[in-house]
């Protein structure tokens, strides 16, 4: 799976009083499709930190909004990895409505430590489990 793909509906909770999805909200849009994806892949994020200790936070991102998104709206969010570092990946993400990209953004999420919040190398099944996802 070279692109995780995952729907959205947007509801009124997610628009400002103009029916426009608010700014920040998209973020969260983004942030679901990530967990998504690795759930995909077989981890869960609570499992990871019960058992392994370890949390992935976004370190840096940065997005492109191109066109708005309304309430009612069903949306696609595309997650494609890009890089895949010892203890980071680059995902780039989009939003679309109907095949028209409405955002477009590169997230890039860092492995930590659940108690230290200090990087720790990406777990090897994990590491495995992204590689052959990305050969597929």
């Amino acid at each position: 799976m070279t692109q995780f793909s995952w729907p959205i509906r947007v509801y009124y909770e997610d628009t400002d009083s103009g029916g426009v999805v608010y700014h920040s909200n998209y973020l969260n849009f983004m942030e679901r499709a990530r967990t998504e994806w690795l759930r995909a892949l077989g981890f869960e994020q609570t499992q990871l930190k019960d058992q392994q200790g370890l949390i992935i936070v976004v370190h840096s991102l940065s997005m492109q909004f191109k066109k708005p998104a309304y309430f009612n709206d069903m949306l696609t969010v595309n997650c494609v990895l890009s890089e895949l570092g010892r203890s980071s990946l680059i995902m780039q993400q989009s939003i679309e409505r109907e095949g028209l990209v409405l955002i477009e953004a590169q997230v890039k999420a860092a492995f930590v430590d659940a108690v230290s919040f200090k990087p720790i190398g990406i777990p090897a099944e994990i590491s495995h489990k992204i590689r052959l996802d990305k050969k597929q």
